[in-house]
């Protein structure tokens, strides 16, 4: 008897041992492996069709092949992206909806009194995928044929310069009132409802010139109905890589790009998170979406998460800096 009870002593220990670390396991960590369970809801906040959502598109759809479920676009647009990241800070915190998070998140918490969310606390940043460089446009017949020559012009006729932009607080806004900071002068800025208005008032030289997202503005270029002096990043934008920075066209300290990232609830596991960034790392590194997103002016750039979270509070701290010098009131 007493041989026969020894004999099952190891497999029985063994197997108590197994089930006491298991139930030491976070739950995270034993729900990887069904982890996604069901399709993704990827909730962007812009409109169909824009170049926000083209990016979230492709990057979803190649998200799904290495996630194996599908990543479905979820469009809630609104003023600030308020509806869509409120929509995914108050979601269940298993990585199964996300957002489309931009510099509009950033902007936001400087431009409106309260919001329903706490950027920093409420919403997980997972990658960044790409930022969408600004460009200084002219009319082709302008007389400005540089940078230079344009802000010899503003330090000299204070006030006279037109600049259009798009609508007050948006990137394009922004970056105008950052334009006159970084570089010591007073220019008129001239807002419009929409890119479109606003390339229209550029070729009928209604303003001298326009700080736009330069993908909408490529076709304008490669027709030579306008040029572009200076792209406003920090680096050559790949879809018209020939044109200089704004820092190399003579505006040291001046550099502004749009960006987006995807962002999960807070409270999200970091297994979670960590598969996520790993499929959102192998889709920026596709061949494929970068002939596809590239020549739209989109400089595909992935992160880690913590990379992606500290972009998002400098973001803050930046534009809330120059909304409160520019004295736009919070809405």
């Amino acid at each position: 008897m007493q041989t026969h009870s020894t004999g099952h002593k190891g497999p029985r220990r063994a197997f108590l041992a197994a089930g006491a670390l298991f139930a030491t396991l976070p739950l995270a960590v034993l729900g990887q492996a069904q982890y996604p369970e069901r399709p993704i809801t990827l909730v962007v906040p812009f409109a169909p069709g824009g170049i926000a959502d083209v990016t979230a598109r492709a990057v979803a759809e190649s998200m799904a092949k290495t996630l194996g479920q599908p990543v479905v676009v979820d469009n809630r647009p609104s003023a600030g992206s308020i509806v869509a990241s409120q929509a995914v800070a108050s979601a269940k915190p298993d990585g199964h909806t996300l957002l489309l998070m931009s510099n509009s998140n950033a902007v936001s918490v400087g431009l409106f009194k309260k919001l329903p969310y706490d950027t920093i606390k409420d919403l997980a940043p997972v990658s960044t995928l790409g930022f969408f460089d600004l460009g200084l446009f002219v009319p082709s017949v302008s007389r400005f044929a540089s940078l230079r020559d344009l802000l010899r012009y503003a330090k000299d006729h204070p006030s006279e310069l037109k600049i259009g932009t798009i609508s007050v607080g948006t990137t394009q806004h922004l970056a105008a009132q950052l334009f006159q900071s970084v570089a010591g002068v007073e220019v008129l800025t001239v807002p419009y409802k929409a890119s479109g208005a606003v390339v229209v008032a550029l070729r009928s030289n209604e303003i001298d010139v326009a700080l736009e997202i330069v993908g909408p503005m490529i076709p304008q270029v490669n027709s030579g109905a306008i040029r572009l002096l200076a792209v406003t990043g920090d680096q050559p934008n790949p879809a018209l890589p020939s044109a200089p920075t704004a820092q190399q066209a003579g505006l040291p300290g001046y550099a502004v790009s749009s960006w987006n990232a995807i962002a999960a609830p807070a409270g999200t596991p970091a297994p979670v998170i960590e598969r996520l960034n790993q499929a959102v790392q192998l889709a920026l590194a596709s061949p494929k979406l970068r002939s596809a997103l590239e020549p739209l002016g989109v400089r595909l750039q992935g992160s880690t998460p913590a990379q992606a979270q500290a972009l998002l509070a400098a973001e803050i701290k930046r534009w809330g800096v120059v909304i409160h010098t520019a004295k736009i009131a919070p809405q």
